[in-house]
């Protein structure tokens, strides 16, 4: 299943759209440093079974989407207004919305402050947003400041297609294999004199400032309202982990699964399909939003 291209918020957010332009849209959010390819693998089994069209946004800095003017400043809750232009652009006031890591800090905030905009939350290996503990506010505007007040690196730039793959599998937050990481790399270059380079804004790669305290963060996804299903990956960042626990007290109507697979899981060759079964399995069971 070939998907369609799509420019959005005058042509300032780039995405790709899987299914028929009349069925029922669910909104797809990627992690840090990712984009739209991100789905591609679990993007046509959801349109296939559950008759909807998906459309994968690759939000700003990332992908094909513009970068922010000057040496931009990434704050996560900038992307809430990604997906709230988007969601204008696409006619849709009300949809489901299904993110991955960063992607579904971004979905649980806009569903925290839109709960009127959000009909059901899917997560994949994310759960609300990271944080920072009140006492150590300083050291984090500190090490944000220092790192905003050097000029960013250049975009990385590799002799092919497959070293820059490669690059990314050594270099990646999470452990990755190159055949899960291929397509969000492939729709991440850009041919350079004989070369490729990343798309990428580097100025992604700045730590923020400030961040959410986790008070703060639990209070946000206690503001949910619309039913929440997160798939945690065996070997993903959720599982076992404190903070994790905390964030799934915090959510008033919330399933929770756990599939075998790393962080980008949805993405695994070998398990992408258990994946959108186990989505399907969830939205049978709770009826069509």
């Amino acid at each position: 299943m070939t998907p369609r291209a799509l420019t959005l918020a005058g042509g300032r957010l780039a995405a790709l759209a899987w299914g028929e332009p009349g069925a029922p849209a669910w909104l797809a959010l990627h992690g840090w440093l990712d984009n739209a390819a991100s789905f591609s693998r679990l993007a046509p089994r959801l349109v296939a079974d559950l008759g909807i069209r998906l459309v994968a946004l690759d939000f700003a800095g990332h992908g094909h989407s513009r970068h922010l003017p000057g040496e931009g400043d990434y704050a996560i809750w900038d992307y809430c207004h990604d997906v709230l232009d988007a969601l204008d652009d696409l006619d849709l006031e009300r949809a489901p919305l299904l993110g991955h890591s960063m992607g579904a800090g971004v979905a649980c905030l806009v569903a925290a402050a839109f709960p009127e905009r959000v009909a059901r939350l899917t997560l994949i290996d994310g759960l609300g947003v990271l944080t920072t503990e009140a006492g150590q506010a300083a050291a984090q505007l500190r090490k944000g400041l220092r790192a905003h007040r050097r000029p960013p690196s250049r975009p990385p730039r590799y002799p092919d297609r497959e070293t820059a793959v490669a690059a990314r599998v050594a270099g990646g937050a999470t452990p990755i294999d190159p055949a899960t990481a291929r397509p969000m790399v492939e729709r991440n270059l850009i041919d350079d004199d004989g070369h490729v380079r990343l798309r990428t804004d580097p100025s992604l790669l700045r730590p923020s400032p400030v961040r959410f305290s986790p008070e703060q963060a639990r209070g946000l996804l206690g503001a949910i309202r619309c039913p929440v299903l997160c798939l945690e990956a065996e070997a993903g960042i959720l599982a076992g982990r404190a903070a994790a626990q905390a964030a799934r007290r915090a959510i008033g109507d919330m399933r929770r699964r756990v599939l075998p697979g790393g962080h980008h899981l949805h993405l695994e060759p070998d398990r992408a399909d258990r994946v959108a079964e186990a989505i399907c399995e969830e939205h049978e069971r709770g009826g069509a939003a």
